[in-house]
């Protein structure tokens, strides 16, 4: 049965705090809440006598999927799926597994990458960091590198209320690279929209940059997490990162992602 969840305390915590997918749920409730229709969160527990429990919420068409590893794809979740053809589908790997998506979706190959601090990174030049950067500024160099972002007034409307909350943090180094934490929950923080300017690529600056990052989060007591496609995976693998896990997203097909605003990176 899925039901839509209203409060934060109807939430599974400890649940939660399993999963990358999951403290991004509960950073989500946190900057958000239950009450905006963009942002929508649910309970799913199994059916005529199915085991297992799952929570997931769907954000600018994005559903992300929350379960304990038991719960498998339901009947109702299925026709829940169909009714809403997020642009994007992620999360529980059990649950993905058994969706019929047809040929409306391809799965595809993300890895997930533990940054590991490197000491030699203290020869950094930390005063080309810019720990609180204009946003328009930021959404410049996220536009070179990721075609299909939000238009400017939503990208901006949700970054900043996230960092407002306290949920999310945005960096720039040589005002040509950027990287954002996503979230920073019980100390454990993802790292994404990592972005350098056309003008600036093959400087090096995104490498020193996350190898700086690393160290910083590190030494401030936090893990840090990021998620990349294929296309990334070498990148990160030369930088020294650790794979920790690998996964199946579902993303559409059918839609033409620079003329529509589902799945676009909000």
């Amino acid at each position: 049965m899925i039901s839509l969840i209203k409060s934060d305390s109807e939430l599974d915590r400890d649940l939660l705090l399993k999963t990358l997918s999951g403290r991004k749920m509960l950073a989500y409730m946190k900057a958000y809440g239950a009450g905006y229709d963009f942002c929508r969160f649910y309970k799913v527990a199994g059916e005529y006598g199915a085991v297992g429990t799952a929570y997931m919420f769907i954000i600018n068409s994005t559903l992300i999927i929350c379960g304990d590893g038991q719960l498998e794809a339901t009947e109702e979740l299925q026709m829940f799926v169909d009714m809403n053809q997020p642009f994007r589908i992620e999360g529980d790997q059990k649950i993905l597994a058994g969706l019929e998506t047809g040929s409306r979706y391809q799965r595809l190959n993300r890895t997930v990458f533990e940054l590991v601090p490197d000491e030699n990174s203290y020869k950094f030049a930390e005063e080309f960091v810019d720990f609180d950067p204009a946003l328009p500024d930021v959404y410049t160099i996220l536009s070179e590198g990721f075609p299909n972002i939000a238009d400017f007034s939503l990208w901006y409307t949700d970054t900043s209320h996230r960092c407002r909350h306290g949920i999310s943090r945005v960096l720039t180094y040589r005002g040509s690279t950027t990287a954002s934490v996503v979230f920073d929950i019980g100390n454990v923080a993802l790292i994404g929209q990592v972005a350098t300017k056309v003008s600036a690529r093959g400087s090096g600056y995104a490498r020193e940059f996350l190898k700086w990052l690393a160290l910083f989060l590190n030494n401030n007591g936090k893990r840090a997490y990021l998620l990349a496609l294929d296309v990334r995976v070498s990148f990160y693998r030369e930088i020294g990162f650790r794979e920790v896990e690998h996964e199946i997203v579902l993303e559409r097909i059918d839609v033409e992602k620079d003329s529509v605003s589902k799945g676009r990176m909000a």
